[in-house]
């Protein structure tokens, strides 16, 4: 009975156990089965996004990606995950939003504490080590090389070259080791990147004014060419290369040959270099044409872009025939984007041969025009206004020119926050681009006398001007408003508007009645004094020159600007000058009557644009200063992007503690205090409504060379917004006054203000008071404690400079311009 029973019971455990494997294998099983279904999902969602992506619906192949990253993340598959969010970035660059992509790379690769943001400073020493320090780290698999391949490649696209040049090279390495396919992506991806950095530097030489600086990107464009030739050629040469990568390789590396030989040509340092270059294109060109059916191999899209490509660099050359090829590979592409019924395509492809057939070129373009619009794209449409608006200027249907500048105007107002928050090069873009539509808009509005056309031109160059310093700054949308919609401009006596049109100067005086008065004079007769008055004035021997080098030239200046409005002018009050180009490093304060300088009757204040921070008294009972110099060597004299053999600054202490004497309180910085940090942490902790900075500062068109230099490092202006905005998240209040009371312009550089303007604006300061070049140490403390004495007798700040420069002109030792005419304020005058 109890065997029976042990049994019965090892019977039933025998059963209870059985039930229970077979229970967990059915569960297994099933989940097994539920994982590979969404396994499958997830796969199928991937393919569906590669096939939108191909269609050119980013969006939605965005979408079907982020799907399967979801799916992914349920089912715990670590490998699925990365490959599906370096897919996203695939769909993000495809929309533009190349930051965004970046992110979606970084999170994919785990590489913690990377900044996708761009940015303006240069990589350093240090943070090459840690970013290859960062790749060695990762494991190497099919999907972490195409990762690196992909943030190489949106890196150089969110203008970081450095990094993605550095990080392709270290993929680059990886994928030899592995003897992987994907050297061919890699190396392509390399050779843009290098052709970007060579894009840049050719780009700079354009716009760069200073003649140390030029000399500099000489030497980088041949080498940063070279390399990127070489590695397309590198890339063209291996046998694995697939057809269609060695096509875009052969693409690209033409186009760096016809846009290096164009470089080249007034270049006689560099004849030899020219000949060879010049010598590899047709080679070049016959091989394209030979493997023309590689043309038809790729995607739709893809072959339409690579047709389109080709086509733009054969009507580079002088050579007919290839413009005849040219204009079959353009009609090519307008066949197989109609097919695909892709409008964007389309658009592109009428415009391009709306170029390459001058005959027919209005209909291309309004075509183009029309597809464009229907699907809102202004980056596309603002080009074939643009190109109307050239046309019709040509035939002279000047009223229908001056619709398509203004509608290209407002296509470009439309996009430019896009291409400030996506492309570092902006700058580019906009003196190649965007600056003409403006200036051929102002010049027709005027020869034509177009209704109101004083006030739609004073509009136009306001918009111009906002534009090149948003820029400049890469920074966005300013905070500043139109003077004409301020509420207190009857404080000033005149804003007179200075316009540079090339053949003719423009000028525009607006008063407080709301009248305005026009006066054009031709460029010859100013423009040879502006730059001789530049020449003396950014002259170190300015201190010994007599005034008799200076008159004649100021004076000639204010009789074509100043004196066809003097019967307007009141015989005293505040002038606010908006001016242009040259001129903006010319202290206006400095034009002579014949019996006066302009200061001793108009003090004075320079906006861009014609716009301001809202103006506003300074608040004397409340008066707060943080106050920095530097008075002895510090580190940051060697700084690279420093002026080169800086001296020591004498009687900075002096100055400091005589500005420390005329506000009520304040916190003062001297030499090692003084550095990048510690002025952080006073900025966080106090509302300031005063900074004064006496340190070597400096002004270029170069942005990272535009700034001042603390105990350790020259803070430029992006670091300075970066600062100063962090004190207005803290304390609401803007920065009243900034001072930087040892500034210098670099030399040969015209543009000074608009470095000037883009600190204030960084700084979020109502004004700032900078020096065009630097001064006698003895005169600058002299005059900043006369200036300060004035704003504490509550005195506006334009009319306390005025009297600053008066007193100081009364001294016999100091009455030399060199003392007194430096001194520059911009933004609010009160």
């Amino acid at each position: 009975m109890i065997k029976w029973r042990y049994c019965l019971k090892y019977a039933l455990l025998g059963i209870l156990t059985l039930s229970i494997v077979l229970t967990q294998s059915s569960l297994l099983l099933a989940q097994s089965t539920e994982k590979e279904t969404h396994i499958q999902q997830a796969e199928l969602l991937t393919q569906v996004g590669r096939k939108q992506l191909n269609q050119g619906q980013a969006a939605e192949a965005l979408d079907s990606w982020q799907q399967a990253t979801k799916i992914y993340h349920q089912i715990k598959d670590a490998e699925g995950v990365s490959g599906s969010l370096i897919n996203q970035n695939f769909a993000l660059q495809k929309l533009g939003l190349y930051s965004q992509a970046c992110e979606k790379i970084v999170e994919a690769l785990k590489l913690n504490n990377w900044n996708c943001n761009p940015t303006l400073l240069e990589l350093t020493e240090y943070d090459k080590s840690q970013l290859i320090a960062a790749i060695h780290q990762l494991k190497l698999t099919p999907i972490s090389l195409l990762g690196l391949q992909s943030m190489g490649q949106v890196l150089r696209l969110v203008g970081k070259l450095n990094e993605s040049e550095l990080i392709l090279e270290e993929t680059l390495l990886f994928a030899k080791e592995t003897s992987s396919k994907e050297i061919s992506d890699i190396l392509l991806s390399l050779g843009n990147t290098k052709q970007s950095i060579y894009q840049r530097a050719r780009d700079e030489y354009k716009w760069v004014e200073e003649p140390v600086f030029r000399e500099t990107i000489v030497d980088l464009i041949p080498q940063k060419a070279q390399e990127s030739l070489d590695t397309y050629k590198l890339l063209v040469d291996r046998k694995n290369s697939p057809q269609k990568i060695k096509l875009q390789a052969q693409l690209n590396r033409l186009n760096l040959l016809l846009d290096f030989d164009e470089w080249l040509t007034d270049k006689p340092k560099l004849v030899n270099t020219h000949t060879k270059v010049n010598q590899q294109i047709q080679p070049l060109v016959d091989i394209i044409l030979q493997s023309s059916s590689v043309f038809y191999q790729l995607s739709p899209e893809e072959s339409i872009q690579a047709q389109l490509k080709f086509a733009k660099s054969l009507s580079k050359t002088q050579n007919q025939s290839l413009q005849s090829i040219a204009i079959q590979y353009t009609t090519s592409a307008l066949e197989t984007a109609k097919n695909i019924n892709n409008k964007l395509l389309k658009s592109q492809s009428l415009g391009a041969l709306g170029k390459l057939n001058p005959d027919k070129s209005q209909t291309y373009f309004e075509e183009a025009l029309s597809l464009a619009q229907s699907i809102n794209n202004a980056d596309v449409a603002y080009e074939w206004q643009q190109q109307l608006g050239n046309l019709f200027q040509k035939q002279g249907k000047h009223e229908r020119a001056i619709q398509a500048y203004r509608a290209a105007i407002g296509s470009i107002t439309q996009i430019r926050d896009h291409l400030l928050h996506s492309n570092l090069d902006a700058q580019f873009f906009f003196y190649e681009k965007v600056e003409p539509v403006y200036r051929n808009y102002m010049r027709l509005l005027i020869a034509e006398q177009y209704p109101n056309f004083e006030r739609k031109v004073i509009k136009a160059n306001q918009q111009l001007q906002l534009a090149q310093l948003e820029d400049y700054l890469k920074c966005g949308k300013l905070d500043l408003i139109a003077l004409d919609r301020i509420e207190n401009l009857a404080s000033a006596s005149a804003i007179i508007h200075i316009i540079d049109l090339d053949s003719t100067i423009q000028v525009f005086a607006q008063f407080p009645d709301s009248s305005i008065r026009h006066h054009s004079v031709e460029s010859r007769l100013v423009k040879n004094h502006v730059n001789a008055l530049l020449s003396i004035l950014q002259n170190k021997s300015l201190v010994s020159s007599g005034e008799e080098l200076i008159i004649p030239h100021s004076q000639a200046l204010y009789k074509q600007l100043i004196e066809p409005f003097k019967k307007s002018l009141p015989s005293s009050g505040t002038l606010v000058f908006v001016l242009d180009k040259s001129f903006q490093s010319l202290p206006m304060s400095i034009l002579h009557d014949g019996k006066d300088y302009l200061f001793q009757h108009y003090s004075s204040s320079e906006t861009l644009g014609s716009r301001v921070r809202q103006p506003k008294a300074l608040p004397q009972e409340h008066s707060n200063a943080l106050i920095g110099g530097i008075s002895t060597f510090a580190p940051s004299f060697y700084d690279p992007d420093a002026t080169p053999g800086l001296q020591p600054l004498p009687d900075v202490e002096i100055e400091i503690a005589e500005v420390k004497k005329q506000t009520n309180s304040s916190v003062d910085l001297l030499n090692k205090e003084f550095n990048t940090k510690r002025l952080s942490q006073e900025l966080s902790k106090r509302n300031f409504n005063i900074l004064h900075i006496t340190t070597h500062a400096q002004f270029s068109s170069i942005r990272r060379r535009t700034g001042f230099l603390t105990w350790n490092e020259l803070v430029n202006i992006s670091r300075f917004g970066t600062l100063l905005k962090r004190q207005a998240r803290i304390h609401q209040d803007a920065i009243e006054l900034l001072v930087l009371s040892a500034c210098q312009t670099a030399k040969g550089n015209k543009m000074s203000a608009l470095g000037i303007a883009g600190v204030a604006a960084q700084a979020g300061a109502r004004s700032i008071i900078a020096t065009l070049w630097l001064v006698d140490s003895k005169s600058s403390v002299f005059f900043m404690n006369e200036f300060y004495k004035n704003l504490k007798r509550g005195i506006p700040k334009a009319e306390a400079l005025r009297l600053a420069q008066i007193s100081l002109m009364a001294i016999p030792e100091y009455n030399n311009p060199y003392h007194w005419a430096p001194y520059l304020l911009v933004g609010s005058w009160l």
